[in-house]
Protein backbone atom coordinates (compact mmCIF):
# COMPACT_ATOMS: atom_id res chain seq x y z
CA UNK A 1 0.00 0.00 0.00
CA UNK A 2 1.25 3.47 -0.89
CA UNK A 3 1.84 6.01 1.83
CA UNK A 4 -0.76 8.73 2.28
CA UNK A 5 0.53 12.05 0.92
CA UNK A 6 -0.70 15.59 1.37
CA UNK A 7 -2.28 15.54 -2.09
CA UNK A 8 -4.60 12.63 -1.31
CA UNK A 9 -6.88 14.42 1.19
CA UNK A 10 -6.41 17.67 -0.73
CA UNK A 11 -8.08 16.03 -3.75
CA UNK A 12 -11.33 15.84 -1.79
CA UNK A 13 -11.38 19.60 -1.14
CA UNK A 14 -12.88 20.53 -4.48
CA UNK A 15 -15.34 17.63 -4.42
CA UNK A 16 -16.52 18.35 -0.89
CA UNK A 17 -16.70 22.08 -1.63
CA UNK A 18 -18.96 21.46 -4.63
CA UNK A 19 -21.11 19.07 -2.62
CA UNK A 20 -21.44 21.63 0.17
CA UNK A 21 -22.45 24.27 -2.37
CA UNK A 22 -25.17 21.95 -3.67
CA UNK A 23 -26.33 21.22 -0.10
CA UNK A 24 -26.47 24.94 0.68
CA UNK A 25 -28.48 25.61 -2.47
CA UNK A 26 -30.95 22.90 -1.41
CA UNK A 27 -31.19 24.43 2.03
CA UNK A 28 -31.86 27.91 0.63
CA UNK A 29 -34.48 26.55 -1.77
CA UNK A 30 -36.26 24.77 1.11
CA UNK A 31 -36.19 27.96 3.17
CA UNK A 32 -37.89 29.88 0.35
CA UNK A 33 -40.51 27.17 -0.17
CA UNK A 34 -41.20 26.93 3.56
CA UNK A 35 -41.69 30.69 3.83
CA UNK A 36 -44.08 30.57 0.88
CA UNK A 37 -46.01 27.62 2.34
CA UNK A 38 -46.25 29.38 5.68
CA UNK A 39 -47.88 32.39 4.04
CA UNK A 40 -50.26 30.15 2.10
CA UNK A 41 -51.13 28.21 5.27
CA UNK A 42 -51.91 31.41 7.17
CA UNK A 43 -54.34 32.35 4.39
CA UNK A 44 -56.00 28.95 4.14
CA UNK A 45 -55.41 26.04 6.49
CA UNK A 46 -55.46 23.08 4.13
CA UNK A 47 -54.35 19.56 4.99
CA UNK A 48 -52.30 19.34 1.80
CA UNK A 49 -50.23 22.32 2.90
CA UNK A 50 -49.58 20.66 6.24
CA UNK A 51 -48.40 17.49 4.47
CA UNK A 52 -46.04 19.57 2.33
CA UNK A 53 -44.72 21.39 5.38
CA UNK A 54 -44.13 18.09 7.22
CA UNK A 55 -42.37 16.68 4.15
CA UNK A 56 -40.15 19.74 3.98
CA UNK A 57 -39.31 19.45 7.69
CA UNK A 58 -37.99 15.94 7.08
CA UNK A 59 -36.03 17.04 4.02
CA UNK A 60 -34.64 20.05 5.86
CA UNK A 61 -33.40 17.80 8.67
CA UNK A 62 -31.79 15.43 6.17
CA UNK A 63 -30.08 18.39 4.49
CA UNK A 64 -28.80 19.55 7.87
CA UNK A 65 -27.30 16.09 8.51
CA UNK A 66 -25.84 16.05 5.00
CA UNK A 67 -24.14 19.37 5.74
CA UNK A 68 -22.90 18.31 9.18
CA UNK A 69 -21.34 15.08 7.90
CA UNK A 70 -19.91 16.82 4.83
CA UNK A 71 -18.33 19.62 6.84
CA UNK A 72 -16.95 17.17 9.40
CA UNK A 73 -15.47 15.15 6.55
CA UNK A 74 -13.77 18.28 5.19
CA UNK A 75 -12.51 19.15 8.66
CA UNK A 76 -11.01 15.68 9.05
CA UNK A 77 -9.34 15.99 5.64
CA UNK A 78 -7.65 19.17 6.89
CA UNK A 79 -6.68 17.38 10.09
CA UNK A 80 -5.29 14.52 7.98
CA UNK A 81 -3.12 16.96 6.07
CA UNK A 82 -1.83 18.41 9.33
CA UNK A 83 -1.09 14.95 10.71
CA UNK A 84 0.84 14.06 7.55
CA UNK A 85 2.71 17.36 7.82
CA UNK A 86 3.81 16.60 11.41
CA UNK A 87 4.64 13.01 10.40
CA UNK A 88 1.87 11.15 12.25
CA UNK A 89 1.12 8.99 9.23
CA UNK A 90 -0.61 6.08 10.96
CA UNK A 91 -3.08 8.38 12.72
CA UNK A 92 -3.49 10.36 9.48
CA UNK A 93 -4.57 7.22 7.63
CA UNK A 94 -7.23 6.47 10.25
CA UNK A 95 -8.50 10.06 10.35
CA UNK A 96 -8.69 10.11 6.56
CA UNK A 97 -10.59 6.83 6.61
CA UNK A 98 -13.10 8.33 9.03
CA UNK A 99 -13.40 11.39 6.76
CA UNK A 100 -14.25 9.12 3.84
CA UNK A 101 -16.85 7.26 5.90
CA UNK A 102 -18.46 10.56 6.94
CA UNK A 103 -18.57 11.64 3.30
CA UNK A 104 -20.24 8.35 2.39
CA UNK A 105 -22.82 8.93 5.15
CA UNK A 106 -23.44 12.46 3.87
CA UNK A 107 -24.02 11.14 0.37
CA UNK A 108 -26.32 8.45 1.79
CA UNK A 109 -28.46 11.15 3.37
CA UNK A 110 -28.50 12.88 -0.02
CA UNK A 111 -29.86 9.73 -1.67
CA UNK A 112 -32.54 9.45 1.02
CA UNK A 113 -33.50 13.11 0.59
CA UNK A 114 -33.69 12.74 -3.21
CA UNK A 115 -36.05 9.76 -2.79
CA UNK A 116 -38.35 11.82 -0.57
CA UNK A 117 -38.20 14.77 -2.99
CA UNK A 118 -39.06 12.56 -5.95
CA UNK A 119 -41.97 11.02 -4.07
CA UNK A 120 -43.31 14.49 -3.18
CA UNK A 121 -43.10 15.62 -6.80
CA UNK A 122 -44.93 12.48 -7.94
CA UNK A 123 -47.75 13.37 -5.54
CA UNK A 124 -47.96 16.83 -7.08
CA UNK A 125 -48.10 15.36 -10.56
CA UNK A 126 -50.82 12.91 -9.58
CA UNK A 127 -52.82 15.79 -8.07
CA UNK A 128 -52.60 17.62 -11.39
CA UNK A 129 -53.56 14.48 -13.32
CA UNK A 130 -56.54 13.88 -11.05
CA UNK A 131 -57.66 17.47 -11.48
CA UNK A 132 -57.43 17.13 -15.27
CA UNK A 133 -59.46 13.92 -15.21
CA UNK A 134 -62.21 15.61 -13.21
CA UNK A 135 -62.59 18.39 -15.80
Amino acid sequence: MEALTLTTPALLFSAISLIMLAYTNRFLAYAAVIRDLRDKYLQRQEASLLRQINNLKIRLNLTRYMQIFGITSLLLCVLTMFLIYVDYNVIAVWVFGIALILLIISLGFLIWEIQISSKALKHHLSDIENDLKQR
